[in-house]
């Protein structure tokens, strides 16, 4: 079999990102073998403008689509999120760490039941600081938004050409 074809068809078929050594245990092939195919994908995908882009976040790979597209996409299939929680997301991930309880004096009381669905979705981690909980975003959120980072840095600079691209669309 194509090795190559392989490793697309693993990337393609997990819902969860992937490791080179995920990979070679459930494919059987060796890790070298594995790297070769994902720089390959990972250049055929950029090279014909697809939707489709192999991330890679840390030793992860995940076969997603392109910001980009996301908003086209979204009209053929049911968000994950309600808006309201997207917006309390987008809070954490812009102010993180931010403990809970400041994100309560602006987000109000739904910001308990929010956290709760991000957590339970793996896109935010909530460590006990006092009587509170400081949260920020996890590896998956990074992962799932194709960001490529975890940096604070980062995820702020993608989030504000996110709402500049939203602005230029609009106008």
């Amino acid at each position: 079999m194509n090795a190559k074809a392989m490793v697309e068809a693993a990337l393609y078929s997990s819902a969860e990102s992937l490791t080179i050594t995920g990979i070679s245990e459930k494919t059987g092939l060796p890790p070298e073998e594995i790297r070769t195919a994902l720089m390959d994908l990972r250049r055929e995908y950029d090279e014909r403008d697809s939707a489709l882009m192999i991330s890679k976040v840390g030793p992860d790979y995940r076969m997603m689509l392109r910001p980009e597209y996301g908003e086209s996409a979204g009209k053929f299939g049911k968000p994950e999120m309600a808006p309201g929680v997207m917006r309390t997301l987008s809070t954490i991930a812009y102010n993180q760490p931010v403990l809970q309880s400041e994100l309560f004096k602006t987000r109000g009381p739904r910001t308990y039941d929010d956290v709760h669905k991000l957590v339970e979705l793996g896109f935010v981690s909530a460590k006990k600081s006092g009587q509170t909980v400081e949260l920020t975003t996890t590896n998956h959120f990074s992962e799932y938004f194709g960001i490529g980072s975890n940096r604070k840095a980062d995820i702020r600079k993608w989030m504000e050409s996110q709402a500049s691209g939203s602005k230029a669309q609009e106008e």
